[in-house]
C-alpha cells in the first residue's frame, strides 16, 4: 500500500472522483460538453480527518450543482495563488498571543527605558559632583576635559563586544570597524575626512565639556545643570533656522521660558560677579552642545549605533593626536599648574572620566534601546538629583529668586518634549470625550423615554412628545 508521498511521486491522479452529473441542464447555463466527467482539479480542499470534504463542498456535490469544482466554496483559492481559509479557534490564539507578545515587548521596552532614566541621571549627577570633588585639589578644568575625551576611544570596542555577545556575529574588529567607516563615505575613512569631518565636531565637544567645568568653578552643581538643560531650547531655534525644521508655538514658548530663567538666575546675585560670570559659561556650555547637536544632525542624521560609536571613538583618536598640545602650551604659560603625576588625584580623575564614557554610552545605547523622550528625561532628572547632593552634603542653601529660575528652565525643559502633533492628539482626545459623553446623555434620554412610556400605558395614557 503506497503512502500520500508515494501516490505524487508516481504521478498517477488521486483516487476520488465524482459521478456525472446527473442534470445537464439549468436555467441560465450553458450547456456542458457531453460525455465529460468533473474530476478532482489541482486544488480542490484537502481532506478531513474523518474522509469527507467540509459540509459546503458535501451540499454542492450531493445537489449536483453545476459547474461545480471541489474547493469552490469559501475555502477556494484566491487572486493571489494563496488558499484562503476561514478563522478558525487556532488563528483566534494566534492573534491573541502575537498582541500578548507585542504588549510584553512594549512593557518590557518601557521598564528598560525607566531604568535607563535612572542610569542616565545617576550617572550625570555623578560626574557634576566628582568634578566639585576634583576641584578642591586639582584646579586644571581644561587637562580634566582633554583626560576624559581621551577615553571616547573605548566607546568602539565597548560597542564591538556587546554586538558580538547580542548577535554572535563573526567578524573581526578590523572588519566591523571598516563597515561602520562608510559614514564618512564610500570609500571609507581617509586621512582627508578624518580631519575634514572630525575636526568641528571634536572642537564644540571639548568646548562644551571645558565651559561646563569652568561653570562648576563658579556656580553650585544645581545651577549649572539646570542652565545646562537650556541646550534643548537652543538645539530647537538653531533647527528651525538652519535645518527648516517645522514652527511650533509652544516650542517658542519653551525657549521664552528657557531664556526667562536664564536672566533670572543672573539676577539671583547682582549682574557682576563670579555668579554673573558662571552663568554666561553654563549658557555657553549648552550653546556649543545645541550647535554639535544640530551639526551632528545635518551631516550624520542617518547613523547607526556602530556608526555613532565609530564615530565617538574617531573623535577620541583626534582629541588624543591634535589637542593634547593643548595642556601642554597651558601648562607652560602657567594658566594650568599640573605638578607631579604623582600628586595629581588619579582616583577622582580615573571615576571622572569612567562615569562621563557611562553617560555618553548610555545616552546613545539608550536612544536605539529605548525611547527618545526617556534619555531627555533622565538629564532632566539630575537637576533635582544635584540639588538633592549639594542640600544633604553641601549644606547649600537656595534663594527663592533661583529656585524660580530653576523650575521656569525645567518646565520649557518639559514643553520641548512635547511630539510634533500633541495639538492635533490632544483635540482628538476631547473630541472622543465629548463624544462619548453626548452617546452617554443620548442613551440616559432614551432610557428616560422608554420608562416614561411604559409607565403611561399602564396608567392607560399616551404621552405625545411635543415638538
Amino acid at each position: 500500500m503506497l503512502s500520500t508521498e508515494d501516490v505524487l511521486e508516481s504521478g498517477d491522479q488521486p483516487c476520488i472522483q465524482l459521478e456525472p452529473l446527473r442534470c445537464t441542464h439549468l436555467p441560465d447555463k450553458a450547456t456542458p460538453t457531453g460525455g465529460s466527467r468533473a474530476v478532482l482539479v489541482e486544488n480542490s480542499p484537502k481532506v478531513t480527518a474523518n474522509g469527507v470534504y467540509d459540509i459546503e463542498d458535501r451540499i454542492l456535490r450531493i445537489t449536483g450543482y453545476y459547474g461545480y469544482n471541489p474547493g469552490y466554496s469559501s475555502h477556494r483559492t484566491g487572486e493571489d495563488g494563496s488558499e484562503s481559509r476561514p478563522e478558525t479557534p487556532g488563528s483566534d490564539t494566534s492573534i491573541e498571543s502575537q498582541s500578548y507578545q507585542t504588549c510584553a515587548n512594549t512593557a518590557l521596552k518601557v521598564l528598560g527605558g525607566l531604568l535607563m532614566v535612572l542610569c542616565v541621571s545617576s550617572s550625570w549627577v555623578g560626574t557634576t559632583q566628582v568634578v566639585k570633588l576634583t576641584f578642591q585639589s586639582f584646579s586644571c578644568p581644561f587637562f580634566i576635559s582633554w583626560f576624559s575625551s581621551n577615553w571616547n576611544i573605548l566607546f568602539f570596542p565597548i560597542y564591538y563586544s556587546g554586538h558580538v555577545f547580542t548577535t554572535g556575529e563573526k567578524q573581526t574588529p578590523i572588519q566591523k570597524f571598516r563597515e561602520c567607516s562608510k559614514l564618512f563615505g564610500e570609500d571609507g575613512m581617509t586621512l582627508k575626512l578624518f580631519v575634514k569631518r572630525t575636526a568641528p565636531f571634536s572642537i564644540l565637544w571639548t568646548l562644551t565639556n571645558y565651559l561646563y567645568l569652568l561653570a562648576l568653578k563658579k556656580l553650585t552643581a544645581t545651577d549649572v545643570s539646570a542652565l545646562y538643560c537650556c541646550h534643548k531650547a537652543f538645539v530647537f531655534l538653531l533647527s528651525w533656522i538652519v535645518l527648516k525644521d517645522r514652527f511650533m508655538g509652544v516650542r517658542i514658548v519653551a525657549a521664552i521660558m528657557a531664556i526667562t530663567g536664564i536672566v533670572m538666575m543672573a539676577y539671583a546675585d547682582g549682574f557682576h560677579g563670579d555668579s554673573f560670570v558662571g552663568v554666561a559659561l553654563a549658557v555657553g556650555s549648552a550653546s556649543t552642545s545645541a550647535l554639535y547637536k544640530v551639526l551632528f544632525k545635518m551631516f550624520l542624521g542617518s547613523a547607526n549605533l556602530g556608526e555613532v560609536a565609530h564615530f565617538i571613538s574617531t573623535m577620541g583618536f583626534f582629541n588624543l593626536i591634535f589637542i593634547s598640545c593643548v595642556p601642554l602650551i597651558l601648562y607652560f604659560t602657567r594658566v594650568e599648574h599640573l605638578g607631579s603625576l604623582s600628586s595629581l588625584p588619579w582616583g577622582y580623575l580615573f571615576g571622572l572620566a569612567g562615569l562621563w564614557l557611562v553617560f555618553n554610552i548610555l545616552v546613545h545605547v539608550g536612544v536605539v534601546l529605548t525611547y527618545p523622550i526617556l534619555i531627555s528625561i533622565g538629564t532632566l532628572l539630575s537637576v533635582p538629583g544635584n540639588a538633592a547632593v549639594d542640600v544633604l552634603k553641601h549644606e547649600v542653601i537656595f534663594s527663592v529668586v533661583r529656585l524660580a529660575a530653576t523650575c521656569i528652565i525645567c518646565l520649557g525643559f518639559l514643553l520641548l518634549l512635547l511630539p510634533e502633533e500633541w495639538d492635533s492628539v490632544t483635540l482628538r482626545f476631547f473630541t472622543n470625550i465629548a463624544d462619548k459623553k453626548s452617546e452617554e446623555h443620548g442613551e440616559e434620554l432614551t432610557e428616560s423615554s422608554g420608562q416614561t412610556r411604559s409607565r403611561s400605558r399602564a396608567n392607560g395614557t399616551v404621552s405625545i412628545p411635543l415638538a
